[in-house]
């Protein structure tokens, strides 16, 4: 099933994707929820997106490839940090450069929903914990990161974390799929979802043992090699193989 959220003229409500449209369902999937009659059209839907946490915890360093581990020695665990609620933006939203950075950059990633309450989840049970997948972008200001050798400020600016544009309850993260993100239709990123150093059940147990994870919080499980900057006016696309693709204008602020 995918999952999306929506904009509706009755305000924000939950949906999942059929054939002829979107149908929208009383209630959210983390809790309890029916389908009703009413089905929108894919071209009239004004999608959000898919989940709105309480936090993102995101993971660096997590593919051998990847912008962090170039020409380093792989990590023995993963290594943490923390994107606020406000910074997550739907598909179709801008992207928007602050003028504190003149050097952001995207980062394909695939995104864990969790589905419930997790605290101190064991590698095993990590599955019974996940609502679904989705595509998500870690936006960074590479220079703020790189100046002040924390994430915080670098990774947390409104409209930083796109996610999108669905959730997909019956995706599976041991398969073979790929993740790509092209700008402007020029591909930069692209890899499997099996590259990565840690499994989804890994960080999912990682993160657990840390801080309890809440319904509809978010784990970005990496990004690959081919991370590069953004410039207003080009268009982020990520795609996720199962899932769908996420798209995001870029603006400056």
């Amino acid at each position: 099933m995918k999952i999306v959220r929506m904009q509706t003229s009755e305000g924000i409500r939950y949906g999942a994707a059929e054939p002829e449209g979107i149908r929208i369902h009383d209630g959210t999937p983390f809790v309890a929820w029916q389908p009703t009659e009413v089905v929108v059209e894919f071209r009239q839907a004004r999608l959000l997106s898919p989940v709105f946490p309480t936090k993102v915890v995101g993971v660096t360093g997590n593919y051998a490839s990847g912008p962090d581990e170039e020409g380093g020695v792989l990590a023995d665990r993963p290594s943490l940090f923390i994107k606020p609620s406000t910074s997550v933006i739907g598909p179709g939203q801008a992207i928007v450069l602050p003028a504190l950075s003149g050097d952001v950059h995207h980062g394909a990633a695939l995104a864990v929903v969790i589905g419930k309450v997790a605290r101190k989840v064991a590698v095993e049970d990590a599955s019974s914990v996940v609502l679904g997948y989705t595509a998500g972008n870690d936006i960074t200001a590479q220079d703020l990161l790189l100046e002040e050798r924390q994430p915080a400020r670098a990774k947390s600016f409104d409209s930083f974390c796109p996610l999108g544009p669905a959730i997909e309850t019956e995706y599976d993260p041991l398969e073979d799929f790929s993740l790509e993100c092209s700008v402007n239709g020029v591909l930069r990123q692209g890899t499997s979802v099996n590259d990565m150093i840690f499994g989804v059940a890994e960080l999912i147990s990682f993160v657990t043992y840390v801080m309890t994870l809440l319904p509809g919080d978010v784990i970005l499980t990496g990004t690959p090699s081919g991370a590069g900057p953004v410039r207003s006016g080009d268009v982020v696309e990520v795609s996720l193989e199962g899932v769908g693709a996420l798209t995001n204008p870029v603006v400056s602020e």
